[in-house]
């Protein structure tokens, strides 16, 4: 009953973010909305870590998953892909760097 409990605090969430993805006309995904109610909360001890933690690390453990059918969604469209090969090739890797790169900065200015 517990993890029952827990997911329906991270659905709700989770759709009051989507909610306000269409009230509020800006270019913002609903998770991200979501993302910042549920920071919110926390911060201002609303809802306590407990009241969801366990179902936010199983969620975490089984996020792998769900890269899945993404995966299967790019080799079913390869034929469209291998036109921009060699440009993802170069851009994957520069952007991963640079992502890398900015959040250890930003991680160093934080701590």
């Amino acid at each position: 009953m517990k993890y029952i409990k827990q997911f329906a605090i991270i659905l709700t969430i989770t759709c009051i973010g989507e909610i306000l993805k269409y009230l509020i006309d800006l270019p913002i995904p609903g998770s991200i909305y979501g993302l910042i109610i549920m920071f919110l909360l926390l911060l201002f001890h609303v809802l306590k870590p407990e009241d969801v933690k366990e179902t936010g690390e199983f969620l975490i453990e089984i996020m792998p998953l769900m890269f899945i059918p993404a995966g299967a969604g790019l080799l079913s469209s390869f034929d469209v892909l291998k036109e921009m090969l060699i440009p993802l090739l170069v851009i994957i890797p520069l952007t991963t760097c640079i992502v890398v790169f900015v959040s250890g900065r930003v991680t160093e200015a934080v701590l």
